[in-house]
This record gives C-alpha cells, sequence and structure tokens, in this order.
C-alpha cells in the first residue's frame, strides 16, 4: 500500500499536516514507539506511529524526525489522546525532512490503524504470490513439475497463510501435517463431501473447536467420478472475509492443486493398465507365473526403476486381494476412491476396475489392512454417500504367492457378499467371516432372508410398539446370555418373573420354544438379519 491510501474513503480518519507530495511512498509495515531513538529498530519502508512521550519540547521533535529518516521510515503518525494536538514544531521538522506527517485523533485507536495496513499489505503481497501461483500452476501443466509443498511453505512463510491438500479420506498431500490433527482433518473432509453431495457452491465452510477453514474442491477427475475422489484444498480461515485479490489467491491455489492432481493422474495411466491386465489373468486363471511377471513389472514401475528382464520369483509373497462394488455412484467412483484411499497405504496397489465395481491387489508385506482399518480408513466417504449411495468391500487372507491369488479373488468375493447383506453406507467384511453363520446368510437370496425375518420377528415387533414391551430386546438379552435367567434378568435390571413372563409372550405370539436350541438359532439368526 501507499501512504495516500491512508487518507482515502474507508481509512481510518487521519489528517495530513505535512509532506503532501510524498504520498506515493511505499508502506510496507508499522512501529509503534515512544523511543527517543527508535532508528536501530527500523528496517525501512515503515509508518512509524507514536503517542509523542519522548517530547519534552521543540528540539526533541528535530532529533525524533532526524532519527526516524534515517532508519528509512515513509511516514509518522502522531496520536492526539496522551499529550493533544499535534505541536507546530513537529510539523515543521517534518516539512524540512520530507517526512509525511499525518494526526490520528484521540478517538482512533493505533490499532485500528495498525489493522488497517496489515490487510492492505497482505492483500498487495497476495496479488504477487497470486501472479506466483498462477506461474506455477502453468508449469507444472506444461512440464509436469510439483512442488505443491513448496507453495504452501511460502505462502505459510509471507502471509502467515496455512493450507493443505488432503485426500478424500483425510490423509495430507502437501501442507504442514503436524498443525492439523487426524481428528480435524476427518471433520473437514466430512464437511466438504457433504457440501459437495448438497451441490452448495464452494468455497465451503468449517467452523471446528480449533478454528474456522475454507474448503475448495481441487478435482481433476471427469465430473462422473467426483466429488469422492476429489482432493480438498483447505485453508485456514474464511476465504469470504477476505479482500478479492486475496481470494484469488485461493482460487488459484486451487487450480494448481488441480493440475498436480491431474499430473499425478496421468501417470497412474500405465499402472491401471497393468492393474486391468492382472485382473483379466485372474479371471482366466492364467500360469501363475504370467501372473507373476505381470505383479514384478508393476513393483519395479513403482519403485521407479527400470523394468529389467523378469523375475517371477520377484514378486512372490503375501498378496491381498480386495472386492469392491458401489451402489447409488457413478461408473468409475470406486476405482478411483480406491486409488486415493490406499495410495497413502502402499505405492504398490494395484486397483482395477470397470462399471461400478473394483478388485485390489496389494502386498501384504507393506501392510496390513485388516477389514477394521480398512472400515475406519473409508469411514469418511460415507458423508459424501446420497441415501442410496453405498459401498461394499471384501477382503481376503494373504495368498502365500502369485499362484494364490485366483482362490484369494474367489474368497475377496465371497466377504463383499457379506458386507453386502449388513446395514451401512460403508461395509467391509474379511476372511474371518468366511467361516460363519454370515456368509450362509449372505448367499440366501433377499426375498427369502426377508420372509425368514419376518415370520418369526412381525408380531413380536408388532406387539412391542402397541404395549411398549421391550420383547425384541428382551430376546436378544435372552440369546445373549445363553439362555440363562438370571444372567439375562442382571443384564436387564428385571426381576426372573419379569422375565420368564416376557418369554413366555414371546413364545405365545410366534409358536416357538426357546428351551429348545432349534428355536433359539432360528431367532438368533432371524435378529442377525434384522
Amino acid at each position: 500500500m501507499r501512504v495516500r491510501d491512508l487518507l482515502a474513503p474507508g481509512a481510518p480518519r487521519l489528517r495530513l499536516l505535512a509532506a503532501e507530495e510524498e504520498l506515493d511512498r511505499q508502506v510496507s509495515g508499522v512501529m509503534t514507539t515512544d523511543l527517543h531513538d527508535p532508528g536501530r529498530y527500523l528496517h525501512g519502508g515503515e509508518l512509524v506511529l507514536t503517542g509523542m512521550l519522548w517530547r519534552t519540547g521543540p528540539a526533541d521533535s528535530e532529533r525524533f524526525v532526524r532519527t526516524i529518516v534515517a532508519g528509512g521510515a515513509v511516514a509518522l503518525a502522531a496520536g492526539e489522546a496522551e499529550v493533544g494536538p499535534v505541536p507546530e514544531d513537529l510539523v515543521d521538522a517534518c516539512r524540512r525532512h520530507r517526512m509525511p506527517l499525518l494526526a490520528v485523533p484521540d478517538d482512533i485507536a493505533f490499532g485500528t490503524v495498525t489493522e488497517f495496513i496489515g490487510r492492505q499489505v497482505s492483500a498487495d503481497r497476495a496479488a504477487d504470490l497470486a501472479a506466483l501461483v498462477d506461474r506455477h500452476r502453468l508449469l507444472v501443466s506444461a512440464a509436469g513439475g510439483g512442488g505443491l509443498d513448496a507453495v504452501l511453505d511460502l505462502l505459510g512463510g509471507d502471509l502467515d497463510l496455512d493450507c493443505w491438500v488432503l485426500t478424500p479420506t483425510g490423509a495430507v498431500i502437501a501442507g504442514p501435517a503436524d498443525r492439523l490433527s487426524a481428528e480435524d482433518r476427518d471433520q473437514l473432509v466430512r464437511a466438504h463431501l457433504g457440501a459437495q453431495r448438497q451441490r452448495r457452491r464452494p468455497p465451503h465452510r468449517a467452523r471446528l473447536l480449533t478454528g474456522s477453514y475454507s474448503l475448495l474442491p481441487a478435482s481433476a477427475t471427469p465430473e462422473a467420478e467426483a466429488p469422492l475422489a476429489d482432493w480438498v484444498l483447505a485453508v485456514a480461515g474464511d476465504v469470504t472475509e477476505w479482500t478479492t485479490k486475496r481470494q484469488q489467491l485461493a482460487e488459484n491455489l486451487a487450480r494448481l492443486v488441480a493440475a498436480e492432481r491431474q499430473r499425478r493422474d496421468e501417470g497412474r495411466r500405465l499402472r491401471r493398465r497393468l492393474a486391468d491386465e492382472v485382473l483379466t489373468l485372474l479371471q482366466r486363471d492364467a500360469d501363475p507365473a504370467e501372473i507373476s511377471r505381470t505383479l514384478y513389472a508393476s513393483s519395479a514401475m513403482a519403485a521407479r526403476y527400470e523394468i529389467p528382464e523378469p523375475k517371477p520369483q520377484a514378486s512372490d509373497g503375501n498378496w491381498l486381494v480386495l472386492s469392491a462394488e458401489g451402489t447409488g455412484l457413478p461408473e468409475g467412483a470406486v476405482r478411483a476412491v480406491l486409488e486415493e484411499a490406499l495410495g497413502g497405504t502402499t505405492d504398490r496397489a494395484l486397483v482395477a476396475g470397470a462399471g461400478t465395481g473394483a478388485v485390489v491387489v496389494m502386498p501384504a508385506m507393506d501392510t496390513a489392512v485388516p477389514a477394521d482399518t480398512l472400515r475406519e480408513l473409508l469411514a469418511p466417504l460415507e458423508a459424501g454417500l446420497g441415501s442410496e449411495g453405498r459401498i461394499t468391500l471384501g477382503v481376503s487372507a494373504p495368498a502365500p504367492e502369485a499362484g494364490g491369488l485366483r482362490g484369494a479373488l474367489e474368497e475377496a468375493r465371497h466377504a463383499r457378499r457379506i458386507a453386502g447383506a449388513r446395514v451401512g453406507r460403508v461395509c467391509v467384511a474379511g476372511p474371518e467371516e468366511l467361516a460363519s453363520h454370515v456368509l450362509l446368510l449372505a448367499a440366501v437370496p433377499d426375498e427369502v432372508r426377508r420372509a425368514f425375518r419376518s415370520r418369526l420377528l412381525d408380531k413380536v415387533i408388532a406387539y412391542d410398539i402397541e404395549h411398549q414391551a421391550d420383547l425384541v430386546r428382551t430376546l436378544e438379552a435372552f440369546l445373549r446370555s445363553d439362555g440363562s435367567w438370571t444372567r439375562c434378568a442382571a443384564q436387564l435390571h428385571v426381576h426372573v418373573n419379569t422375565l420368564r413372563y416376557r418369554i413366555g409372550r414371546i413364545e405365545e405370539l410366534t409358536g416357538r420354544d426357546l428351551s429348545r436350541l432349534e428355536d433359539r438359532v432360528d431367532f438368533y439368526l432371524a435378529l442377525e438379519l434384522a
């Protein structure tokens, strides 16, 4: 900003007293002082704010002005709150040294002047940085360069502006990760996905306990795959309250991030082809040596090594297979989501897919991905799924070598069917459940499961609704207690006679006998289906 901006409409009500011809000087900051000799603390370009407590006589004015001129100050603002109107000897000294002199009325706080200058200077720096960001974006697009962390560091250093680039599952792509907790990242991506699902116009705002944030999508994927696979630019503060120049900086930064995302996605094309080839080989039960060669090629590419002669044994080891399906999602969405979610877990995951499904082949030696971990990893995506949207995923047990991947794929698909039988928007099942009754339930057609559940529980549920009898909860507790009257009564905090009455009522309504193992099993399965 320039000195004359302090006299423009919207600025604090300052009065110009001297050196009108010097108002085009550039202001780079503010120094507030009442020292007799502040020159050693000046770096050049400051507006000096003073309450004039250093003045005991006319000679002090000449000495003070000479000192700040030598220090590189560009203007002097004198407050009238402490010693009254600005004395003529100070006005004369400023005229002699061509130092712009502004009077600060007693009802204007120094803090108001400092805040005004800070906003103006930041806006000017933002304009310069916006041009820099724009140039960097073009460089990234044209030459394939990276450097998101460098740009965000620059913004943090010059503008004290914290920014992060996050995946839709909350992983940090760029930015100071130590300054944003995992809980905050989770809340931010959920707020972003929810706003995108509701088609709200960005920037989206999120208010957390740690402060306010603005969220801008950084999408370089086809519109059909957004927003579940988008990166998000999170900026500390409310962008809508910023100056126009500073808002342009945020928009340019979002475009830069999108360009970097596009560059990264271009690099994934070969990897996608390898993943599709591996899936094709598994589906036609190809020779394990051929599968192993393809896996080795993907491993070498991930390590950015030149691929030498194939060595099938180099890729042998423990491999996991994941089978996923999206419901109510566009084609390609699940594949893109898993690429983002697993990208931070291992750079050797091969994600193949067609339509609304996807299959992942990844080395278990690099990372363990049990069902619970995967469920937690994908949990933020729930905010971006509509009422009909679901992602179901099954995980195989580790396959000891490439030859075992065909069986692992079938195992993952069976586990996915178990996940599909559950209630929830993101459901995951692991190999440990394949020996459970849940596998049998998942294989039963939906209409058969609904009829079985209805035949056993509909009358009990209707009785509960009409009489508030709590029979369903009593039945669940009775089965969990293995039919023990005392343990079940203690768990429900009721008398044993009350419990016997409720169980008797369930038996009357259903025609079943809960002392028989067969009937207990039927009730247990019906409750599982519910």
